[in-house]
């Protein structure tokens, strides 16, 4: 089950993440934190790169008379380069990249499909 404190965004990567990681075999009931973590962080990556698409890569600076001293990287640009780098982690964690599949081998399970929705709830 989802948890309820994610955000509307990391949800949305839950509901997404949880069929696909659980047809590849890679979750068992351990990776729920672990897996609302990589969502958390998608959703905080998204927002960023939302802001810098709305408002730009840079800040203009100003003087007290109004005129433009210089410009400085806005806060979201850093914002979405460390969630990017946390997510490409993650993403090696749970065998979400195509190298990191190749070195992933999970034992043969049989999965009850009607567990597929609780088995991680948090």
């Amino acid at each position: 089950m989802c948890p309820k404190w994610l955000d509307k965004n990391a949800k949305a990567a839950w509901r997404q993440l949880i069929p696909q990681l659980a047809d590849m075999g890679v979750l068992t009931k351990i990776d729920g934190q672990a897996l609302a973590l990589l969502c958390q962080t998608w959703g905080k990556w998204k927002d960023a790169e939302l802001a810098i698409r709305q408002h730009g890569s840079v800040v203009p600076i100003y003087n007290a008379d109004g005129s433009l001293k210089y410009l400085q990287q806005s806060p979201y640009v850093s914002i979405a380069r460390s969630a990017a780098d946390q997510l490409a982690r993650m993403f090696r964690e749970f065998g979400m990249t195509p190298s990191a599949r190749t070195r992933i081998e999970v034992p043969e399970q049989k999965v009850d499909d009607s567990d597929k929705r609780g088995f991680l709830a948090i």
